[in-house]
């Protein structure tokens, strides 16, 4: 039998040194506090990036930069979905990317990573308690749709009609 170690990695029992990583096409996002869920079929792009700043100072005797860290930086997470009707969180989309829009909506968007390695996950699509025991939740805080992109029509091809959404964020919080 498997069991979970301090890295998220899966380690059989009888110590062979056997590891069974998470795959990543079992996730739920969740929109805390929007009313609505969706099923998606790809996030990309969760990260962040530390500015560096280069210096030197005055009176060194060295010709040697100087680097430290600077301000943290956060990209667009990046969305996609089938085509979905009347649910709360495409009225948030609505809400974010309107041209007359009132207060910009803004969330916290939870990513988790669901274990399969155990059997079916237990959680339920649009379950909002969080498993921050697990660790594999990456938390976009203070977070808004920046950019809607719609389906590809093509009369041509049978293909579900996926739309995407960038949502913008002002703090990562990273699993362990």
């Amino acid at each position: 039998m498997a069991e979970e170690n301090k890295a998220g990695m899966y380690e059989t029992s009888d110590n062979s040194g056997v590891f069974y990583p998470l795959t990543n096409c079992n996730f739920i996002v969740t929109v805390v506090g929007q009313g609505g869920t969706a099923a998606f079929t790809s996030v990309r792009s969760i990260g962040t990036s530390v500015q560096e700043i280069t210096f030197r100072q005055g009176n060194s005797d060295s010709l040697a930069s100087v680097k430290i860290p600077g301000l943290v930086s956060h990209g667009a997470v990046t969305l996609s979905m089938g085509y979905t009707l009347n649910n709360g969180f495409k009225n948030w989309v609505k809400d974010c990317v309107s041209e007359q829009r009132k207060a910009l909506p803004r969330y916290n968007v939870q990513i988790e990573l669901i274990d399969t390695n155990k059997g079916a996950p237990q959680k339920k699509l649009g379950d909002t308690q969080q498993e921050a025991d697990k660790g594999r939740i990456w938390i976009l805080k203070n977070a808004w749709v920046s950019q809607y992109n719609g389906p590809d029509l093509d009369a041509g091809n049978a293909s579900v009609a996926m739309e995407s959404v960038s949502i913008s964020y002002e703090e990562l919080t990273i699993p362990n």
